[in-house]
């Protein structure tokens, strides 16, 4: 994928002048390539792939042990093949990314993909038997992030077996998750693709049958992946579809995302309840900081491969969200507290879950360094924010004896020093993606 370049270069030069050049800015590159390659593939790789079953191993102790059953579920398979693929382009002398990539390819393709009634399966087994047999339930997010791999595998590989299932794949969206009159995608699918309802039998405290922001902003991330390399006009309306109702309708006034929808996208929330009913629903309702840096990045970066010009709107409403989040939910000491609520009968913003889970610390490196050079001299000085979020990942996060990254802040969770280092829903992908986006960034590699 093309890094983001064009018209927000074009809006740093106008708006903000160049980034000033820094001494640290190589020191720190080379600090967080030598853990990106250390601590976090050497790790996991060849280690996870699995060479009895195909796809890759998930589930490992915090000293690097298999263990468990070892479920494959198509997020975290699809992961795999996208942090391979990205690593094979960028370490090409190391054959075994590619290998790893066409590996875990090949399970998405026999075993993932669901022969009968197409888009992926949710979850098997090991060996490849689908866990819930008839009554799977299939997601827009679980098929988006497999659409994100496949169309990252083709970038790296040219195999056109990948970019013609990425075809089926999106086009299976197309016709079982899309929502053609009140635009986006429905998350929750029946094995044959028919959308889920929601009825009186569902509890209140269940997605089921509501539209949401997670899925949301991984199709917007997989759209942009497939655009890139398949430049389809029914793709690039669907990428802009997103990006627009994302930027307009699930953010917030405020800067933050709304979690949950009716199917016509009036939001799901509790705020005119109890504090009780509210903290019973925060899985529905709450400010996430972490969706929120993370989808200020993947708003710029669809804006950009979608060829928008002067996206003065989108660059906006990005930098909103993450100075939202930076002034409501963001430790002096480094990292992004996990939830807030805005209570109404409270002053502000309330932190309700001060805990720090790893993938919100790795996607705010990230965007905090993107504003940096978008904007050197704004007052909330994104670069040294971006100097200690990266020393607290490195000091609270990086497991410097056993490798990767702990599944959460140890300043405030050091229990989990003993915790999985993976399961299905911990791979690669977030701090992968972070580590070398922050990399190519501080060696002026953004062209």
């Amino acid at each position: 994928m093309k890094p983001i370049t064009g018209i927000l270069a074009i809006l740093l030069l106008v708006r903000c002048g160049t980034p000033k050049p820094s001494d640290d800015r190589e020191a720190i590159a080379a600090a967080i390539e030598k853990s990106l390659r250390t601590e976090t593939l050497d790790k996991w790789y060849p280690l996870s792939v699995d060479t009895s079953y195909g796809g890759f191993l998930s589930t490992f102790t915090f000293d690097f042990k298999p263990t468990g059953d070892q479920d494959k579920m198509i997020v975290t398979q699809a992961r795999q093949v996208w942090t391979n693929s990205k690593a094979s382009e960028r370490y090409p002398d190391v054959k075994q990314y590619k290998e790893n990539a066409r590996h875990g390819f090949l399970f998405l393709y026999d075993v993932m993909w669901d022969k009968t009634y197409g888009g992926f399966h949710t979850l098997v087994d090991r060996a490849g038997a689908v866990k819930s047999g008839p009554n799977e339930e299939k997601t827009a997010y679980g098929n988006a992030f497999g659409l994100y791999a496949l169309s990252a595998y083709y970038h790296a590989s040219r195999d056109t077996a990948a970019l013609a299932l990425a075809k089926k794949s999106f086009a299976w969206l197309e016709a079982h998750s899309h929502d053609p009159a009140r635009k986006g995608y429905f998350q929750h699918m029946k094995r044959d693709g028919t959308v889920i309802q929601r009825d009186a039998s569902v509890p209140s405290t269940a997605e089921t049958g509501y539209k949401d922001q997670n899925s949301s902003i991984h199709l917007l991330e997989a759209l942009t992946e497939l655009y890139s390399v398949w430049p389809d006009a029914l793709v690039h309306e669907r990428l802009q579809e997103m990006l627009h109702l994302i930027r307009d309708t699930i953010v917030q006034p405020k800067g933050y995302l709304q979690l949950f929808f009716l199917p016509d996208w009036t939001p799901v929330t509790f705020r005119d309840s109890s504090e009780a009913s509210v903290l019973k629903h925060h899985n529905l309702d709450h400010v996430s900081a972490g969706h929120d840096i993370e989808t200020a990045y993947l708003m710029l970066e669809a804006s950009h491969i979608a060829g928008n010009q002067n996206d003065t709107t989108t660059l906006r409403i990005a930098k909103k969200m993450v100075d939202h989040a930076l002034q409501n939910c963001w430790d002096p000491n480094g990292g992004f507290y996990d939830e807030a609520y805005y209570f109404k009968d409270k002053p502000g913003i309330t932190i309700t879950r001060d805990t720090k889970n790893w993938w919100a610390q790795a996607e705010g490196m990230n965007t905090l360094l993107l504003m940096a050079d978008l904007f050197p001299n704004d007052e909330h000085q994104y670069y040294e924010k971006f100097k200690t979020q990266w020393k607290y990942n490195d000091t609270y996060l990086i497991d410097h004896e056993y490798g990767d990254w702990y599944e959460a802040g140890l300043d405030k969770e050091p229990d989990r020093k003993k915790g999985l280092k993976g399961h299905i829903w911990k791979a690669t992908y977030h701090h992968y993606r972070s580590m070398a986006n922050c990399m190519d960034r501080l060696r002026g590699r953004v062209h």
